[in-house]
């Protein structure tokens, strides 16, 4: 079944909060893709965090209005066809360009649908930090991690996010949580689709989930 595994994680609530992939659109003043990669991820996660609190028809569980905030906000931040190609791995260079432009767009469906369910659970306690980044200064690949915290009582759950530097900035486009990455996840799962159907079967699959 098509990511199973990480759908059923504890805080998948907290990692689409923490991950900062919403709100921009709502905000002042936009993240600074130029920044360090760890105040990028904070400023975007700050961002995501106060419309979320702020947004009665978020609050009250109105996954239209979610669906509508994935819709406007999130592609600013996620490098969608790198997470495919990446999680397709061998199968993409397989794929013909409709192919490819087809499950981009049946995974990024995949992706909203879920964050739409977790993003009516975030709630007035949750809150991120990021850590002190420790990459090379000039790198174009790396892992930025936070602490997240869904209670005041709470112990943080640690998450992480791998960006690259693209020509308009930082991009999130993998991420890790309770020591599951994403992209490793859906590579598995997809592999195994596709050997049983083919490239279109996946993407059938991905579509049926999708209603």
């Amino acid at each position: 079944m098509i990511m199973k595994r990480f759908l059923s994680l504890k805080y998948f609530t907290l990692l689409i909060a923490a991950c900062g992939l919403f709100g921009a659109a709502h905000a002042q003043t936009k993240p600074d893709a130029s920044a360090a990669p760890n105040v990028f991820v904070q400023q975007v996660a700050d961002q995501a965090l106060r419309v979320l609190k702020a947004d009665s028809k978020v609050r009250a569980g109105d996954t239209v209005r979610v669906n509508q905030i994935v819709d406007e906000v999130i592609l600013p931040y996620i490098d969608f066809e790198k997470t495919t190609r990446l999680s397709a791995g061998r199968y993409w260079r397989q794929a013909t360009p409709e192919q490819q432009a087809a499950l981009v767009k049946a995974f990024r469906a995949t992706l909203g649908r879920t964050y739409s369910g977790a993003l009516t659970r975030v709630d007035d306690a949750t809150a991120m930090k990021t850590l002190a980044f420790r990459g090379e200064e000039d790198a174009k690949d790396v892992v930025v991690k936070s602490q997240v915290v869904q209670h005041s009582n709470s112990q943080p759950v640690q998450l992480d996010y791998r960006l690259e530097k693209t020509a308009q900035g930082w991009k999130i486009y993998d991420i890790n949580v309770e020591n599951v990455w994403l992209i490793e996840n859906y590579r598995n799962q997809f592999s195994q689709q596709i050997g049983q159907n083919g490239i279109d079967g996946l993407i059938d699959a991905l579509n049926q989930k999708n209603k």
